[in-house]
């Protein structure tokens, strides 16, 4: 199978077959990612994807799920989408799950009846990288975003029945603006209700903007206690359920369950975070590079 440089997948999808069917992201400009800088945005040819899935079959006798790197995936028209997706299916009788990474704004550029084919056809989940809802946060980091195509594109995607999940950073306004951003997060996440969060904590990625904002000022980090804080808030004042991944390995608590079940236990295991943990009073947060 081939693989063009660097290949990242959300660590949900651990146990997952890896296609890769774009190199790249369309947007790469967000200044914290340093994930396909390396890389120009460009689709594969359909007979390398294809060569790819075939090849797989041959090397796994069971596939229970694959997810198609790399950034964007959903970016791609709906007919090459649909070709990969039926070759999939076709090629894995036995496949349960097929996932993608996507924007709110690929979304946003289909037809919910195209999304609907999409979805009938196999594909079960898009990835979506939020990372906050504070509009003053979004353009520092310039995501390229606003609250307006957020919520149209979360609404296609739920009126075609594509499950979302979305992702957001707590820290990621900073110590400045800490209060603003998880507010603000909070509040859109409970207009746009995706089935799945995953929340993470800021992890500076050597060699991006960000990193080189936080080394010359322009960027002050959020302490661990107000990354405590963000997620305390968070979890007390989001109305709808959701599968909550919040076990990424930067968060200062890891856990994950069904939300309102879990909701008292998060808050206890934070509270008692905010009593033991021993990075809780230090000025900065101990990350790791993705």
């Amino acid at each position: 199978m081939h693989y063009e440089g660097k290949i990242y997948r959300p660590w949900i999808e651990s146990e997952s077959l890896l296609i890769q069917t774009t190199i790249g992201c369309t947007h790469n400009t967000c200044t914290f990612c340093d994930m396909f800088r390396e890389k120009k945005f460009r689709k594969r040819k359909l007979e390398d994807v294809f060569k790819d899935i075939e090849e797989a079959r041959t090397l796994y006798p069971y596939v229970h799920s694959i997810f198609l790197t790399d950034g964007n995936v959903m970016v791609l028209k709906t007919d090459y989408l649909l070709q990969v997706i039926q070759k999939i299916k076709e090629t894995f009788p036995e496949l349960e799950r097929i996932a993608l990474y996507s924007s709110y704004n690929d979304l946003n550029r289909k037809s919910v009846e195209e999304l609907t084919i999409l979805r009938e056809a196999g594909l079960t989940m898009a990835y979506i990288g939020l990372e906050s809802g504070d509009q003053q946060t979004l353009d520092f980091v310039e995501k390229g975003l606003d609250h307006n195509e957020i919520i149209n594109g979360a609404r296609k995607a739920k009126e075609a029945g594509i499950r979302t999940l979305a992702s957001f950073i707590f820290g990621l306004g900073g110590k400045y603006r800490s209060e603003e951003h998880i507010k603000e997060t909070t509040d859109l996440l409970n207009i746009i209700q995706p089935e799945e969060i995953a929340p993470m904590a800021l992890a500076l990625q050597p060699g991006t903007t960000l990193e080189q904002q936080a080394r010359d000022g322009e960027f002050i980090l959020a302490s661990p206690l107000q990354i405590l804080e963000e997620e305390k808030y968070l979890i007390e004042h989001m109305t709808f359920d959701t599968m909550y991944w919040g076990d990424h390995g930067n968060n200062l608590t890891p856990m994950k369950g069904m939300f309102m079940e879990n909701k008292d236990r998060f808050l206890t295991y934070l509270e008692h975070a905010r009593q033991y943990h021993p990075e809780i009073h230090k000025e900065t947060l101990r990350t790791f590079a993705w």
